[in-house]
């Protein structure tokens, strides 16, 4: 059955959209409608972001509730999200491929984490700050909203990536305007309908799905405070430069090119090691900003990790992103699968061995399907070993020694993530420490809310999640006693 939505969640009620236009989203492993939703244009984005200044610049609104209050309405909210969980799952397994057993884990349970997660934060923490002055009398330091939010996802987890946002910006006092992806328009209609049945104040949560031209309009809208974006690197350089222009704080979560350092006592024999390998590298169909796609393994051990990796991935089931058996799903759209197939041709032209995969599953007649591939004698300089391939696609890179794989590992325009795979823990910490990345996991790779996510480099700026996450959504003013 087709999910048709004619509104958009503006000011606290379902509004009809300025113009006819829609959006239609594709079930990725049917390539039939799924459902679809108003197209937002200017006028839309005006009207949410109205409704958004409106909330925020009410003296008695949601930024001048006492901490305890918001914390308590954003535990509402996680409620309501939770009951929602299953459904939320199937739609957006739907929607973008993600296996349900991923979904499960991420878009059913990480926002409704992260809102308690911040409401204990915010109930523990104090906005106003005592301080000894050296130039004369007290100093009170305050933390007080930034105002109100642009927050503006992808397609690949998109309530996930969007309550990194909006869990930290409510409770700074916040108010937001989310714009989500056309290919993901549908889970957004139930966190808006989770928002209003936990009584969020109207205005405080707008939920438009747009294009990028109408993204572009919301960035640059004067009636915005603040831009948190995660996405491509190439939009985040345009969004960067506006918001440069116009001196707007933003926030940059984007592309990735992770490196997977294999040290030379690495276990590859234990299942619970190989399981972490595949998540580390593969997850979500290799739709994942962090993944470690580029796994580099010491010459001594080439072949054997060559094998392992070629073999975990052959392991892997390919079908219906629905049925819980599933490892990899189809891609998004056509047009990503269009995208990996070209980088699978190009590392083919390259030279490159094609040591499993490199195809689309012949057993699947529908769905945008791409077989999990792995190139082996790639040297980093290749473009497979350069760009983000954004698909089931990894590259095994030989190196000489632990220097020459800490070298390698840095020598990409990227900066996100990264892991270290070793029997020996200090050692993979020594390793971690001389990444220049913004993360790194030993033996696994999975963020953890209660630590900054974020990169370096073409990677991104600012970081979320953490207390630090917290604080990009907050300014500080001093008063001096």
């Amino acid at each position: 059955m087709e999910l048709v939505h004619d509104r958009f969640f503006i000011g606290g009620e379902w509004v009809a959209p300025s113009t006819s236009l829609r959006f239609t989203v594709v079930n990725a492993s049917t390539e039939e409608a799924l459902g679809s939703t108003p197209e937002g244009v200017r006028a839309d984005v005006d009207a949410a972001v109205s409704a958004a200044r409106r909330a925020f610049d009410d003296s008695s609104g949601w930024r001048a509730w006492a901490p305890s209050a918001r914390a308590e309405m954003m535990r509402r909210l996680a409620a309501a999200l939770d009951a929602r969980r299953a459904e939320i799952t199937r739609v957006v397994s739907s929607e973008n491929g993600m296996p349900t057993a991923v979904g499960e884990m991420l878009e059913g349970t990480v926002p409704s984490m992260l809102l308690r997660y911040y409401a204990d934060l915010i109930s523990d923490a104090p906005a106003e700050e005592h301080r000894d002055g050296l130039l004369g009398g007290p100093v009170r330091v305050r933390r007080e909203p930034v105002g109100v939010v642009a927050a503006i996802v992808p397609w690949n987890a998109p309530q996930t990536l969007a309550s990194g946002k909006y869990a930290p910006a409510l409770a700074a006092g916040c108010t937001i305007v989310l714009k989500p992806s056309p290919e993901t328009a549908l889970d957004a209609v139930l966190f808006a309908q989770a928002v209003q049945e936990a009584g969020v104040p109207d205005g405080v949560v707008n939920v438009v799905p747009a294009d990028r031209e109408a993204g572009a309009y919301l960035v640059a809208h004067p009636g915005i405070d603040k831009v948190a974006f995660t996405g491509s690197s190439a939009a985040g350089r345009s969004i960067a430069e506006a918001c440069g222009r116009l001196l707007r704080p933003v926030s940059l979560e984007l592309g990735g090119k992770s490196a997977a350092i294999v040290l030379d006592d690495a276990d590859l024999d234990s299942e619970a090691i190989r399981r972490e390998l595949v998540a580390a590298t593969l997850m979500n169909n290799g739709q994942a900003c962090f993944a470690s796609t580029r796994v580099l393994a010491p010459r001594s051990r080439y072949k054997e990790v060559v094998e392992a990796v070629s073999s975990l991935a052959a392991s892997l089931t390919v079908g219906d992103p629905l049925d819980p058996s599933t490892d990899v799903g189809p891609l998004a759209s056509a047009k990503q699968r269009d995208r990996v197939e070209g980088y699978i041709a190009r590392g083919v032209k390259e030279g490159s061995r094609l040591t499993v995969g490199g195809g689309r599953p012949k057993h699947l007649k529908r769905g945008w399907y791409v077989e999990p591939t792995v190139f082996a004698d790639v040297d980093n300089h290749q473009v497979i070993a350069r760009e983000e391939i954004f698909g089931p696609v990894l590259v095994v890179i030989a190196y000489k020694d632990e220097e020459d794989a800490i070298r390698l590992a840095n020598d990409s325009e990227y900066g996100l993530a990264g892991s270290v795979w070793t029997r020996d823990v200090q050692r993979g910490l020594e390793v971690a420490r001389r990444m220049h990345t913004g993360s790194v996991g030993i033996n696994h790779y999975m963020s953890d809310p209660v630590a900054p996510f974020g990169g370096v480099k073409q990677s991104g700026i600012g970081r979320e999640l953490g207390p630090e996450g917290l604080a990009g959504y907050q300014q500080f003013k001093s008063v001096y006693l």
